[in-house]
């Protein structure tokens, strides 16, 4: 696929994740598909998981399920930017939520997506941490 085509596919993903939508969320990953984030984050934290999911099943319950649970609402992402080369797609945005604990939330991401045969292969998740962790758990 060029990379206008792989930019497209992850735009695409990407709004098939706000849907929970689990059928149409696998679409996008391979089965051996990876997630990771920094060790320790504030997300994987809260909800008792592991910041580095692997297997397309483990990342669609994460999207559909886990993540609703910590962002229970007001979710909204403003996209700064889609760069693509080759079959790596990065996505620069920043993220704004309410927790579960009633905080608000906002932190900047950036996500880089390896795209194999098509479909997403591995995700590496960059944001700031030390600010995730005094929205999730309070200044400590």
């Amino acid at each position: 696929m060029t990379s206008e085509q792989n930019r497209t596919l992850v735009k695409q993903a990407w709004r098939s994740f706000s849907t929970r939508d689990k059928d149409l969320i696998a679409m996008f990953f391979t089965k051996d598909a990876e997630w990771l984030a920094p060790p320790g984050n504030a997300t994987a934290v809260a909800l008792g998981g592991s910041h580095h999911i692997v297997g397309r099943d483990a990342i669609v319950h994460f999207l559909t399920v886990d993540f609703p649970r910590l962002f229970v609402a007001d979710v909204t992402v403003d996209f700064r930017g889609f760069h693509a080369a080759g079959d790596v797609v990065v996505v620069e945005e920043t993220m704004q939520a309410t927790l579960a604990n009633g905080n608000a939330y906002r932190n900047d991401y950036c996500f880089v997506f390896e795209l194999r045969d098509g479909l997403i292969h591995r995700v590496r998740e960059y944001m700031d941490t030390a600010n995730g962790h005094r929205m999730v758990f309070g200044d400590s």
